[in-house]
């Protein structure tokens, strides 16, 4: 444990005899897509549980062993796709950590628990939930709130936005470096499949600092109007760690992100699932930097600091995100 926590969470940050994470601090530690280990205030937590590989093996410099050494109270889950729950069952059951999410995301994860293994896990909603609906709980001793929201989904061209198309060129050359294992392809292929289950926004709240982290960004003038409205009713966000990359960016660029800032109102936005976690489709997050940039300049004052994150190298980097 103590190894895995200096390294996720720095080396002056971990108490080197009990383990234990300074507790007057938020520190966050990236581990590919929307995936984050999180010391808040000295409660480690995992938000969200895939280490990414199958096309590419070793581009993270982490592994679901790692991350089950955190020890994390709990892993909550955005949404239920392989990209986000693939090894959630996995470090469940290494670490005791409770699965938080949906009822259908929740017994999806117990189902994926090797025989003789037990998940514990904690539902927080229902994939039939309206968009906007909310839960306030306490989980691991830390004051949050749940509200499901809507996945990315492709959207005819908004010609009253100013969002430009967003197209990117694969990162291909990640598949000649970090050439995949056959235990990772066969890991990756075994999740192709799994279905969202709904989609969680989360906002942890401790002190004067909060974090908002959602796993998608969907678009919501198209599919969920009343979900801004929704969002502004949270109380206010310090850091918002949101998901870039989403099917719409085709036709609408990054208007959907730019619009979950505009309700949430961060001080700090990070960008996240904006990374080559599947290349031939995805690329590197260098690439989203610009036009990132201009979504936040569009919101004017109240835009907020832009805290950029590119992979690989900002990959587990605690001292990126530490609050």
């Amino acid at each position: 444990m103590l190894a895995a926590r200096q390294r996720h969470f720095g080396l002056s940050n971990v108490d080197k005899d009990t383990g234990e994470v300074n507790p007057r601090k938020i520190i966050l530690s990236w581990f590919g897509v929307s995936g984050f280990a999180m010391a808040f205030r000295g409660t480690v937590v995992l938000l969200d549980a895939w280490v990414p590989r199958g096309m590419i093996s070793g581009y993270v410099p982490t592994s679901p062993g790692e991350l089950a050494q955190l020890r994390p109270e709990a892993i909550f889950i955005g949404h239920g796709h392989f990209d986000h729950a693939g090894d959630a069952a996995e470090i469940a059951a290494a670490s005791g950590a409770v699965v938080v999410g949906t009822e259908q995301q929740c017994e999806q994860i117990q189902g994926q628990a090797r025989h003789g293994q037990y998940v514990r896990t904690r539902p927080v909603g229902d994939a039939a939930d309206a968009p906007g609906t909310r839960n306030d709980v306490n989980i691991a001793g830390i004051d949050l709130s749940v509200m499901a929201h809507i996945h990315s989904a492709p959207k005819r061209p908004d010609r009253e936005d100013p969002a430009k198309p967003l197209v990117t060129l694969p990162g291909a050359r990640s598949l000649i470096r970090f050439r995949p294992s056959m235990k990772d392809v066969r890991h990756l292929c075994s999740h192709l499949r799994d279905p969202a289950g709904g989609t969680l926004l989360y906002q942890f709240r401790g002190g004067d600092t909060s974090i908002t982290w959602h796993d998608s960004s969907g678009p919501i003038p198209e599919n969920a109007p009343q979900l801004a409205d929704d969002l502004r009713t949270l109380p206010d966000t310090t850091v918002e760690i949101g998901a870039v990359q989403g099917f719409n960016q085709y036709a609408n660029g990054l208007r959907d992100p730019r619009l979950y800032m505009e309700a949430l109102r961060p001080r700090v936005f990070v960008p996240t699932h904006h990374d080559n976690w599947l290349p031939t489709i995805t690329t590197r997050g260098s690439a989203y930097r610009r036009p990132l940039t201009r979504e936040i300049e569009n919101l004017g004052p109240d835009a907020p600091r832009l805290r950029f994150l590119s992979d690989p190298e900002d990959y587990v980097k605690p001292e990126l995100l530490t609050f």
